[in-house]
């Protein structure tokens, strides 16, 4: 078979490089050892909010710690993706109401890399991990993107 010829075998979810670094995350927050028998895709497994359950939260609530915290680490896991690409070192940070409607910005030197509205926080996941691995990297890549087209200013 030619190498022309050859078919890519799509990369599965778990093996996404942003659900590794995700799940890496994750495990650094276990400072006593008490995920240790956890299994990975089991640490973010709240990630995944179909949309049967989704239609079981209420329209409007306020976001509960658990939920700030999941959607931080996620966040956490994108700066670290775009670090380790571009050199930067990204900084993330967090405005929200109690209603759960904000903004979340990823800086690097004085740029703003990534800057996300938020609103419906307490209704935050993905439909599926393929979703959680698709949103992850695309915000990476923006990100990355971001920097290579300003790096004078991510640099300064």
């Amino acid at each position: 078979m030619s190498e022309a010829a050859q078919v890519i075998e799509p990369v599965s979810a778990e093996d996404n490089p942003f659900i590794k670094q995700l799940i890496k995350v994750w495990r650094a927050q276990d400072t006593h050892g008490a995920w240790e028998g956890k299994a990975d895709l089991d640490l973010i497994a709240d990630y995944i909010v179909d949309k049967e359950a989704r239609r079981a939260l209420p329209i409007i609530g306020d976001p509960d710690p658990e939920t700030i915290w999941r959607m931080e680490l996620f966040f956490n896991a994108v700066c670290l993706l775009i670090e380790r690409e571009t050199k930067v070192m990204i900084t993330p940070m967090l405005k929200m109401s109690h209603e759960g409607f904000g903004r979340m910005v990823l800086i690097g030197g004085r740029l703003i890399v990534v800057n996300k509205q938020l609103r419906d926080v307490h209704r935050y996941g993905f439909d599926n991990l393929g979703k959680l691995a698709e949103e992850g990297t695309k915000f990476v890549s923006s990100g990355v993107e971001m920097i290579r087209k300003f790096p004078e200013v991510a640099n300064y």
